[in-house]
């Protein structure tokens, strides 16, 4: 019997009773979706400005970037935060209360990234937004008041992303990236571990979304075989950035997250894992739920990066 806390029980009741996502248009779906969030208040924070930027991608395209700078004299550390929806779904705005306090509480300059989505930009284009994005910041580093400690981060599909965006910048020894954040990443779209048959339907996100998710993303079934699309089926994951990865315990994608920290230290990686009792997929971004665990986890990112700056050793742990 899962552990749920009653927060999370909460929020189940009420997302259980909304029409399941592989049963929805995703245009239909994104704009219902922004209706949601205008209607919400939110937090806000006295200790962050913020400012929304456009930057020029590698086909000529622009994509919105938010950064959010914590009020004091500088220069900060650097987080670029890639939000998750499956490639698909939200937006810069779905994780802007997170991204808030993310920047108020580790004191970092957060840019957040408005890549675009499938179906309209399938794999590999949120790749390459993500990747160009985090080239733009390095080259502006000092513009945005940072210093040369840049680190990638994400939720779900996100924490794809950033996890993707490493390996990408490894193989094409691009600058250098401090730490990985990944909080409850895709790391494998073949869905063959126990947690995708163990929390199948009734914990929010389904199995059967994910598959929803794949169809829209991927060009072809082959392409899940892409270390750029299922980074835990990568032949090397040597000679990446030092990783927090962080899985909700009732989560169809725990059980890949696991696996892709113990991965990384396979290949000598340094890796701090953390199990988020209690909680499900997307805890993070669920401010109105989640806002006690969403601080928590915030703290245990400004302990890890502390930690890499004292040169610390990293094992697993929950």
């Amino acid at each position: 019997m899962s552990f749920l806390l009653k927060s999370t029980v909460k929020y189940l009741k009420e997302a259980n009773q909304q029409t399941p996502l592989y049963k929805m248009d995703p245009i239909a779906e994104r704009k219902r979706r922004e209706i949601l969030l205008q209607s919400k208040s939110k937090r806000s924070s006295n200790a962050v400005k913020k400012e929304d930027r456009f930057i020029t991608v590698r086909d000529g395209n622009s994509i919105k970037v938010r950064i959010y700078t914590p009020k004091g004299k500088g220069p900060f550390p650097i987080i670029i935060y890639y939000h998750g929806g499956g490639w698909v779904l939200n937006s810069i705005e779905t994780s802007d209360e997170s991204c808030e306090l993310l920047s108020e509480i580790t004191r970092s300059v957060v840019v957040s990234v408005n890549y675009r989505l499938a179906p309209e930009y399938k794999f590999p284009t949120p790749v390459y937004d993500a990747y160009d994005a985090f080239l733009w910041v390095s080259e502006n580093s000092q513009h945005l008041n940072g210093n040369n400690q840049i680190s990638v981060a994400g939720d779900s599909a996100g924490g794809n992303l950033s996890a993707v965006v490493s390996l990408l910048n490894r193989d094409l020894q691009g600058p250098p990236i401090h730490a990985q954040i990944l909080l409850y990443p895709v790391t494998d779209l073949t869905f063959s571990t126990p947690s995708y048959e163990e929390f199948a339907t009734g914990f929010g996100l389904l199995k059967k979304d994910m598959a929803w998710f794949k169809k829209h993303y991927l060009n072809n079934e082959n392409e899940i075989y892409n270390q750029y699309v299922s980074p835990l089926l990568a032949d090397n994951l040597s000679l990446l950035p030092p990783a927090f990865v962080v899985v909700a315990e009732n989560d169809v994608l725990r059980d890949e997250g696991i696996e892709y920290a113990k991965k990384l230290i396979d290949f000598g990686g340094k890796v701090e894992l953390k199990i988020a009792r209690g909680l499900v997929h997307s805890y993070f971004t669920k401010n109105e739920y989640f806002q006690t665990q969403i601080k928590d986890t915030i703290f245990q990112i400004r302990s890890f990066l502390s930690s890499l700056n004292t040169r610390k050793e990293f094992n697993l742990s929950s």
